[in-house]
């Protein structure tokens, strides 16, 4: 079942998210769709839907929780 919705977003956005869309070959509404699936889902399934993290989960092995809190504390001072 296909059920329509409205949204309201800003013209720039959605003239980067047509031509998103275009360069990937699919439409705004399936971009949205699996944006909102994405977000909806289970933390469980989360990972298998988020092939950015994916690639990036273990890319920092070796650093500590107090490397990133100083790193934090530089970063925002």
């Amino acid at each position: 079942m296909i059920t329509k919705l409205t949204l309201s977003v800003d013209d720039r956005v959605i003239v980067r998210a047509k031509r998103y869309a275009r360069a990937q070959g699919t439409s705004v509404s399936k971009l949205v769709e699996r944006m909102l699936d994405v977000a909806a889902a289970s933390p469980e399934s989360a990972g298998a839907a988020t092939p950015v993290l994916d690639r990036l989960r273990g890319s920092l092995k070796g650093g500590s929780l107090a490397d990133y809190h100083r790193h934090l504390e530089h970063k925002y001072r």
